[in-house]
């Protein structure tokens, strides 16, 4: 395979021959894009073929590109600390930008760019050859900044999860180190409701299965529109499909012939704030470590931001850095800084190698680069095994202190004593049981019986607790066997709400002893009869979903910041903090919202909750009087394993959903991989496309559709066939 960047000589001969080949580079490309096929499926869906990985790689981010390459710039805008270049961000972008550039620096990068193993750059040439192949040839394509692509910018966005570490850093925190006293915005204190970000994974192993094979459900619950759905092949031991994060060269939650992978957001406590003792030292600052004082290091970064008229301006700030990481806040006097994983080159090593996994053994070989933060494993194959693995970055800690709050950076018994073994951590390797799961929750029940147990790991093993999906995934897996595929795709679907099992009661309770002359007694008579009778359970015709939700939203409104405070998810607040009249109080205001927004308290949930696609924009916008789909499943607050985060947005009175089930698929590792999956939406990002929503029906019933692993099931199915660039 040929680039610029791994052949120079061979540039240069090109450029000294310019007269007979006016464009040596896209000359170049064009031998890449030779030995690549691509080929379009009747759902528009990309399955690349190449010679080599770099070749699978260099098609598969031009097939990204042409699907929506809006989303590959803006993934990298924000993984570069660039974001506020572009038209329409605004000076308020850059404490991002910034919050970025305290780890992302691109001298560095390109530096551990050129320390990378040979396979590695190649594969980052091929990207960037890719993306860059891509703008030649699409002169329409209009990037806001990027309009080139470096190899070492690959290094810069190596996880494939929603909201990186780095995102997990208050805005409000930086702009008052680094600017003016900034207060935390009501979403950072839980003001406003926030759908619960995450996923479901479950593998049921072939003693449980109709067909002796092993099972997989792949349930990111993420923003829509967030990932590409693709297959990428080689002849060099790659054959991946699944959800590939816009930007990225690897599936980031999927499958090959032999085994599968999916990701969950995990609960672990991995990240880390010190808070330091610094003193000025005539020269600038020093901390307290132990018995002496260290230097406080010192790194200007420029941002370059875009005025409303188009000019572009620069801000330049002097940061700060302990060798616990940059400094990010003050706090009682503090300053505070954050220890996360910065592992560029085995981050990315690892995101690529694990989809060449064939077994649980190779699997786990390549989890040994420790470079994984954030990401739970549900893990499945073709050899019947399954897996429960939690993060493998995990830092060695004493477990005396608490890491949810910043520790004393001065003591060094707080400090980091390099990463556990994977032995050492709390998964689960083919349990008894024969089914793992993870829904976002701690990791104690991850197995039913067979789950680790709390008492044997240190605290930061864990910081998310329980909540009412992994509830509800329980009671599906508890004491059941003769799993099918269907019959996972079904159970993904289940429309149990057992948050509403738990806290209707204390609802029913309220009404029952109020004073017969209360007035609520008459005005919530009908709604408590109809909650009443309801079985728990969203359907498209059911108006006791609609009251229950609308009052579960209400309170959720209310006590949120309460419930984030004490470290409690919404509806365990609601049952054991939030008293009887605050709860009858908060259905009258569903009865009369609902009664206002749609001219009777006994509206189906069908009429509210909406799934709508109106153009490409990255920020979402919805109307009312444009078409839109119904949908069923609710939020995964209340413990729907299909979730739904909707909500009203401007001008709209119905809910919009924004995230969850954003990819759904279920797998099954026989002599021949089966599956079965859909893509909210479609999964082109062109609103003349027909395959902009050409899935949303199919998105909003649980009707998944065939996967195309294989070249014979593509037959009757494609659509076009082509290399790159033509």
């Amino acid at each position: 395979m040929f680039s610029l960047t791994r052949f120079p000589v061979l540039a240069l001969a090109l450029v000294l021959t310019a007269p007979s080949t006016p464009d040596p580079q896209k000359a170049l490309w064009r031998a890449e894009a030779a030995s690549v096929t691509i080929t379009r499926d009747d759902w528009g869906i990309a399955h690349i073929v190449g010679k080599t990985d770099a070749d699978a790689v260099f098609g598969m981010i031009y097939a990204q590109a042409e699907d929506d390459f809006g989303r590959v710039e803006a993934n990298y805008l924000t993984a570069l600390g660039r974001t506020a270049e572009a038209p329409g961000a605004g000076e308020d972008a850059i404490w991002a930008d910034l919050r970025q550039r305290l780890f992302v620096d691109p001298v560095e990068l390109k530096a551990q760019y050129a320390a990378s193993p040979v396979w590695l750059k190649k594969l980052m040439n091929a990207w960037a050859d890719g993306l860059n192949f891509y703008l030649a040839t699409h002169p329409e394509t209009k990037p806001k900044v990027l309009t080139h692509f470096e190899p070492w910018m690959a290094l810069s966005f190596t996880e494939g999860s929603i909201g990186g570490d780095i995102e997990r850093i208050s805005l409000s925190g930086l702009k008052t180190f680094y600017g003016k006293p900034t207060p935390p915005t009501p979403q950072e204190v839980g003001a406003i409701p926030r759908e619960p970000r995450g996923s479901n994974g479950i593998a049921i192993a072939p003693k449980l299965t109709k067909d002796g094979h092993a099972l997989l459900l792949i349930n990111p619950h993420t923003s829509f529109y967030f990932r590409a759905e693709q297959q990428v092949t080689s002849s060099e031991g790659l054959n991946a499909y699944g959800a590939a994060t816009w930007g990225q060269f690897f599936v980031y939650q999927g499958f090959n012939a032999k085994a599968g992978w999916m990701h969950t957001s995990s609960g672990v406590d991995n990240i880390d704030e010190f808070a330091e003792r610094v003193v000025p030292n005539g020269q600038g600052w020093s901390y307290r470590y132990g018995r002496s004082t260290r230097p406080v290091a010192t790194v200007r970064v420029t941002l370059r931001y875009r005025e409303p008229n188009g000019v572009m301006g620069e801000r330049s700030f002097t940061t700060y850095r302990t060798h616990h990481g940059p400094v990010v806040a003050i706090k009682d006097g503090k300053w505070i800084a954050e220890a996360l994983m910065w592992k560029p080159i085995p981050a990315l090593e690892q995101s690529f190698l694990r989809t060449k996994a064939t077994d649980l053994k190779s699997y786990l070989a390549v989890a040994e680069r420790k470079a994984n933060s954030s990401n739970d494993t549900l893990f499945a194959d073709s050899m019947g095994e399954i897996a429960f693995l939690i993060p493998q970055f995990m830092p060695l800690r004493d477990d005396r202190f608490d890491y949810t709050r910043p520790v004393d950076g001065s003591n060094p018994a707080t400090g980091w004593k390099g990463l556990h073994s994977l032995a050492s951590l709390p998964s689960v390797l083919n349990p008894r049981v024969g089914w793992v799961r993870n829904s976002n929750d701690w990791p104690w029940d991850a197995a039913g019986p067979d789950s680790p147990k709390a008492a044997n790991y240190p605290k930061y093993m864990d910081q998310a607790g329980w909540n009412y999906r992994g509830v509800h995934a329980d009671a599906l897996l508890t004491g059941r066997s003769g799993w099918t595929l269907d019959g996972l795709r079904a159970a993904a679907f289940d429309s149990d709400l057992p948050a509403f099992r738990a806290l209707l009661p204390g609802l029913f309770a309220a009404y029952d002893a109020l004073p017969q002359n209360d007035p609520r007694r008459a005005k919530l008579a009908q709604p408590i009869a109809l909650l009443r009778e309801w079985d728990d359970r969203w359907a498209l015709d059911s108006t006791a979903t609609s009251l229950a939700v609308f009052w579960g939203d209400t309170l959720w409104r209310e006590v949120g910041s309460f419930a984030q405070a004490e470290r409690m998810n919404v509806p365990e607040y609601i049952e054991k903090r939030v008293s009887p009249a605050v709860k009858l109080d908060a259905l009258v205001a569903a009865v009369d919202r609902l009664q206002r927004d749609f001219g009777s308290w006994r509206t189906p949930w069908a009429e509210i909750n909406r799934f709508q696609r109106l153009d490409d924009s990255i920020q979402p916008h919805f109307d009312d009087t444009a078409p839109s789909i119904p949908v069923g499943f609710a939020s995964a607050q209340w413990g729907s394993l299909a979730s739904f985060g909707a909500k009203t947005w401007p001008g709209t009175k119905r809910y919009y959903g924004t995230s969850g089930n954003s990819f759904v698929a279920v797998v099954e590792f026989g002599s021949r991989v089966r599956a079965l999956a859909v893509t909210a939406g479609g999964e082109s990002g062109d609103p003349t496309s027909k395959h902009f929503a050409d899935e949303a029906e199919r998105y909003a019933t649980g009707n998944l559709r065939t996967v195309y692993f294989y070249p014979d099931q593509l037959v009757g199915h494609t659509e076009r066939r082509y290399r790159p660039g033509e």
